[in-house]
């Protein structure tokens, strides 16, 4: 950005630079009561250039996942999420559970995705998490729909994130 300075004698260009700073920030996903026998993973990475990762099978217990995103903030003090977990266009991302064959359970009759939207993370909880390594943003979301079967689309309904303690 260029800036020039006047006073009475001369102008004076200067350049300010501005940076902008991110983080990194720690997410855990809880995927309450999931389809037995089903495979769950995060999807790491975009378009046919994926992989699936932290796998687990659905067991009758909840499942977690936890993931890394860097964030920023736009000139609105909005979050924008990056790296390979951050899914979707910057001002509506979202992270991927893959599920059945998309988590690479290849003898699966499921192949779905569950979208889990990152909106809701403000400001305050991402400088709050920063500040104190003690805490965490989470959110719990269904791992089954109506049917029994393994929850798909964006997660409804959505609770949102939340701090929590980190144990």
């Amino acid at each position: 950005m260029l800036i020039v300075l006047r006073d009475d004698r001369k102008i004076v260009p200067f350049f300010i630079v501005i940076y902008i700073m991110e983080s990194i920030l720690t997410l855990k996903i809880i995927l309450e009561n999931p389809t037995a026998g089903v495979d769950y993973g995060l999807q790491e990475g975009k378009d046919s250039d994926f992989n699936t990762i932290q796998t687990k099978r659905g067991n009758g217990k909840d499942l977690k996942f936890e993931c890394s995103v860097r964030v920023k903030f736009n000139e609105g003090k909005n979050p924008v999420y990056l790296g390979p977990f951050a899914q979707g266009p910057s001002n509506d991302r979202f992270i991927y559970i893959d599920i059945g064959t998309c988590a690479g359970q290849i003898d699966s009759c499921w192949s779905r995705r569950l979208k889990i939207p990152l909106s809701g993370i403000t400001m305050e909880m991402v400088q709050q998490v920063l500040s104190d390594p003690k805490q965490l943003i989470e959110t719990i979301v269904p791992g089954s729909g109506k049917g029994g079967g393994p929850n798909c689309g964006t997660v409804k309904p959505f609770n949102g994130w939340k701090l929590k303690q980190n144990k």
